[in-house]
């Protein structure tokens, strides 16, 4: 043992490019994890006693916005296909947060009817909403119809959430400054569109992909974001909506679908990757925590955030003619006046 602490007090640290090896990996990782995580919401605002939507609420992006929405003080409703899960998520938060507004609703976006439920309990429940996040969604999901006949990523991503904000538009203009937020997603750069069939329901079938589906659907987002803007703009509307994308985000149930996360192998190799390059689930909500809570943004309307700055779109997605044709192409499908 005495050799040892002598063959230690004697050792010269410098003597060996090992430090200085695994100090600059460790800044390396340090660095591209802190580059990858984004901007941190701007804000610390409260909002104290305002009625807050989070649809996809009982994991991963949904769950971190509610905890940090009940952290500020808000009254959230957290939407949730999973009651279960939901029930586990709720109590997670309220541990954490002791006397957390929290109330579980049903929401299955794969069905209309249930939209419509959900909607009915929020307006009898609350006079008023002063926010919703569109936030749940799903990727790589096989193909499939709903049971309202729409191909899944369509009608869970775009149209359910399409018909929530329409249904809950009045209890949004009760609110001081009522505010909507669709998610979308970078992958909505891929997404095309055909003016003549906006919603693909005529060309779904013929060479179906997952990815193309995602893709559609996160454009569509953003798409009719802009014509709903313009529409609340005309009648001046207090009401704002904006889309916004979360950044690459792990940990999230979304990538459920994935072929990488259904083989162990691959996602063993995967996972450090993720860990290194993909952002968590709190650093994909401050995005939509600053359009949820920041007083600067009161006014703006119809744009598209990304790591909590406004920031431009492609061409197609800033196409007016074809947003109003997929925009009243979506009503006629919903049956809204």
């Amino acid at each position: 043992m005495d050799d040892i602490k002598a063959a230690l007090a004697d050792a010269d640290p410098f003597s060996s490019w090992w430090p200085f090896v695994i100090s600059g990996i460790v800044f390396l990782i340090t660095t591209i994890r802190m580059y990858m995580g984004g901007q941190v919401c701007p804000n610390t605002n409260l909002v104290r006693d305002q009625v807050v939507i989070v649809t996809g609420a009982s994991a991963g992006i949904g769950q971190a916005l509610c905890k940090e929405l009940a952290r500020r003080s808000a009254r959230v409703i957290m939407a949730c296909r999973d009651l279960e899960k939901g029930e586990r998520a709720r109590q997670s938060i309220i541990r954490e947060i002791p006397g957390a507004s929290l109330e579980l609703v049903p929401l299955d976006l794969r069905s209309f009817d249930c939209v419509r439920r959900f909607a009915r309990e929020v307006e009898t429940n609350h006079r008023q909403v002063d926010v919703l996040i569109n936030n749940a969604g799903i990727i790589f999901h096989p193909e499939q119809r709903t049971t309202d006949g729409f191909e899944t990523h369509l009608q869970c991503n775009y149209l359910g959430h399409f018909l929530l904000t329409q249904l809950l538009l009045p209890l949004l203009e009760r609110a001081p400054q009522g505010r909507v937020i669709n998610v979308s997603a970078h992958g909505y750069t891929a997404g095309k569109m055909n003016i003549e069939d906006p919603l693909n329901v005529g060309s779904w079938a013929p060479g179906f992909h997952a990815r193309d589906a995602f893709s559609h659907s996160k454009l569509a987002i953003v798409l009719a974001t802009r014509a709903l803007a313009g529409r609340l703009r005309k009648v001046s509307s207090k009401v704002t909506i904006n889309a916004c994308s979360p950044g690459l985000v792990r940990g999230t149930d979304h990538l459920r679908h994935s072929p990488i996360m259904r083989a162990l192998f691959a996602r063993a190799l995967t996972y450090p990757w993720m860990w290194l390059f993909m952002r968590s689930p709190l650093q994909g909500a401050q995005t939509m925590l600053r359009l949820a809570t920041d007083p600067e943004l009161a006014l703006v309307s119809g744009e598209f955030f990304n790591d909590c700055e406004q920031t431009d779109v492609t061409d197609l997605a800033k196409d007016d003619l074809l947003a109003e044709k997929l925009y009243k192409e979506t009503m006629k499908e919903l049956k809204l006046e």
